[in-house]
């Protein structure tokens, strides 16, 4: 009999901690001809020619991008260089830093974990994370030195606050509002990445004790409310976020190019953070945070809103994920519902200028966006990063479009938006 519940258990904490198979297989991404996929090459072959003119113009240091339909990847190309002073060529293969994209990831591990019945999503934080039990409003503001008043908040941030950026907390040093600035940097808010050593969970619980922009569920104002999660999910689940993430979502997709902080062997992978010098092309110095932190430093800081670096295809194979509903060669990570709720609009009219709505993940075009051209159909997820990278996925016309630089700084760079217009218009079925 206690063999028998031993069994019971281990095989209990099998199905707790990975993803089931499916009644749905599909293939992982694979490459093959435009035309196959009803896609035409000479129209992919302009989108060839901008980038290409792009780099030569001076315009970016380099791009890879990506173009798949129905599973198959029909562009995939590299352009300029990963380093201009090195003089290192860019690969396809090559490593970016994704930033903003994490977010993406971290809320699909978030829904991974509430498909399990682990929480509802308008629990308030402060039952996992006992430091945000108290939720306060900024009042009134010293600029001589950073003080400051607060007034109770009317609710309590929920999970599905943060998920959607509508908590009312801030984004530090990035804030748009020069007040949260100070008053993060006073508080010794680690924002977006550090080398330092410091874990996500020390930096979640200083912003637990820091007011708030608005009450939550008022607003939209894009927050660190993704970290809060990634520490969230290290509560809920037990696990390092890393490691969450690696065994939970990373293995089962076979990204194995996507890290926090990359192993030695792929770190000579890792593009640089260039902006536009006097004489060219330079690597990004050292501001509020050492671009080199995904190679470098302490190494433990889990940045659930911005800390991932990953490759093109990496990606790509996540979106398709998406596409397919929640399932990738024959691995189920969420449930089609699920991911309906999640391209929901979460936020109303609080975002989005018509043409898209926010979900749990993503911005999402609506018919007012498909109508205005250049988007994508109705559905179409989307976000970006922090360093030039981008991305869109269109369900209707099972499309991923994927376009990474790593640039930082002013630079005259229109390839974002002509490389989205550029692949719907190369449509051709």
């Amino acid at each position: 009999m206690k063999q028998l519940h031993l069994i019971f258990t281990f095989v209990f904490a099998v199905l707790s901690y990975g993803q089931t198979p499916s009644a749905s297989t599909s293939s992982p991404l694979s490459e093959t001809s435009p035309t196959d996929e009803g896609m035409s090459p000479e129209r992919l072959e302009q989108i060839d020619l901008m980038l290409q003119q792009a780099v030569g113009k001076n315009n970016i240091p380099g791009a890879v991008a990506l173009i798949a339909r129905n599973g198959k990847i029909v562009f995939h190309k590299a352009y300029g260089k990963a380093d201009n002073a090195l003089n290192r060529t860019m690969e396809k293969n090559t490593i970016f830093r994704i930033a903003s994209q994490t977010k993406a990831i971290t809320s699909t591990a978030v829904m991974m974990l509430w498909e399990e019945g682990k929480f509802r999503l308008d629990d308030p934080i402060s039952k996992y994370i006992p430091d945000f039990g108290k939720a306060e409003i900024l009042d009134t503001f010293n600029e001589s030195d950073s003080t400051y008043t607060t007034k109770p908040a009317e609710n309590q941030i929920t999970i599905r606050h943060l998920l959607s950026h509508t908590s009312g907390l801030g984004y530090g040093v990035i804030d748009g509002d020069e007040r949260f600035q100070k008053i993060y940097a006073k508080a010794g808010i680690t924002d977006l990445f550090t080398t330092e050593n410091i874990s996500i969970g020390e930096s979640v619980k200083k912003l637990a004790k820091l007011p708030l922009h608005h009450n939550p569920g008022d607003a939209y104002v894009y927050s660190e409310g993704l970290d809060v999660l990634g520490y969230f999910i290290e509560v809920v689940s037990g696990m390092p976020f890393d490691e969450f993430l690696r065994e939970r979502l990373f293995d089962p997709l076979g990204m194995d190019d996507t890290w926090f902080y990359l192993p030695e062997e792929k770190k000579d992978r890792l593009v640089t953070v260039q902006r536009k010098g006097a004489s060219g092309w330079e690597k990004y110095p050292v501001t509020f945070y050492d671009p080199d932190y995904p190679v470098k430093g302490a190494r433990r800081f889990f940045s659930g809103g911005a800390g991932l670096s990953s490759t093109a295809k990496d990606y790509a194979t996540f979106l398709q994920m998406y596409l397919n509903d929640g399932e990738l060669n024959g691995k189920r990570i969420l449930s089609r519902t699920t991911v309906r709720s999640i391209m929901g609009n979460q936020t109303g009219e609080l975002w989005g200028n018509g043409i898209k709505h926010y979900g749990l993940a993503f911005g999402v075009v609506t018919a007012k966006g498909q109508d205005h051209g250049g988007e994508g159909s109705v559905g179409t997820f989307d976000w970006g990063g922090y360093f030039n990278t981008q991305y869109f996925a269109d369900p209707q016309e099972n499309i991923i479009g994927i376009l990474m630089k790593q640039t930082r700084g002013p630079v005259e760079d229109q390839t974002g938006w002509k490389f989205r217009q550029m692949v719907f218009a190369a449509v051709d079925d």
